[in-house]
């Protein structure tokens, strides 16, 4: 699965003016609208999607990616209900032409500081997971995990927009594979702002598994010589309080 496309922004402004128009209404009142150039597929609903398990290897190589689909007819939903979203939801979502892109956007917007920029950042994301087949299965089973066994997770487009316990797996995989490219000093660099940001502390060197909810994950480390398999559930338990009475 691939997708390739030259067109860059520098700012959410830029991305909402390019997808978007204001129209006023009978009532003299502006909604958004998007532009009737930007290609909004017709999918199924999406809410029936959780389902079924997605057959990520087929997605792969037929070209057509059901989850996407979701995120963004998602997206468009949520940006006719919310207007004052729009313009993250076009920025984050809709610019955007498949999982991978969009994933950066967000990663490299929640990482970035002064010296990490967000450009920066979304290069590196995009170059590893637009060549990683590996990435873009793990990417999708672990959405689809939180879909399945995280009852807080109302849609594919919550978890890739504001779960951090997804943004920090989905930060380590990068980081993973350029650690075994021999890119450690990036790597690293990657894993301490992640730890940063996020409260997960993640080594670049840990093997982790397809299909993980990690449920919050405020404090959790997962150190270099650790192994997690596949389809586990790392959840996030408070002790129950006690009263000193």
């Amino acid at each position: 699965m691939g997708c390739v496309s030259d067109k860059r922004w520098e700012s959410f402004p830029d991305m909402f003016s390019a997808g978007l128009s204001l129209k006023e209404t009978q009532d003299g009142e502006k909604e958004a609208k998007f532009n009737a150039t930007f290609p909004f597929e017709k999918v199924f609903p999406v809410y029936a999607m959780s389902l079924s398990k997605p057959d990520t290897d087929s997605i792969l190589n037929s070209g057509r990616d059901p989850i996407w689909e979701a995120v963004r007819e998602e997206a468009k939903l949520e940006a006719e209900k919310e207007p004052i979203l729009s313009s993250f939801l076009y920025a984050s979502i809709l610019a955007h032409d498949c999982l991978e892109q969009a994933l950066a956007f967000v990663l490299a917007n929640r990482l970035q500081n002064p010296t990490l920029l967000a450009t920066q950042l979304m290069d590196i994301f995009s170059n590893v997971m637009m060549h990683d087949r590996d990435i873009q299965r793990s990417i999708r089973l672990d959405v689809q995990a939180f879909i399945d066994r995280d009852p807080s997770c109302l849609s594919y487009s919550s978890a890739l927009l504001y779960l951090k316990g997804y943004h920090s797996l989905q930060s380590y995989r990068v980081a993973h594979a350029l650690w075994k490219q021999g890119r450690n000093v990036l790597a690293l660099a990657l894993q301490s702002r992640i730890s940063e940001v996020f409260g997960v502390d993640i080594h670049p060197a840990a093997k982790i598994g397809d299909g993980i909810l990690l449920d919050h994950g405020t404090g959790v480390v997962i150190g270099e010589t650790a192994v997690v398999g596949n389809r586990v559930s790392l959840m996030h338990m408070l002790p129950k309080s006690s009263s000193n009475i």
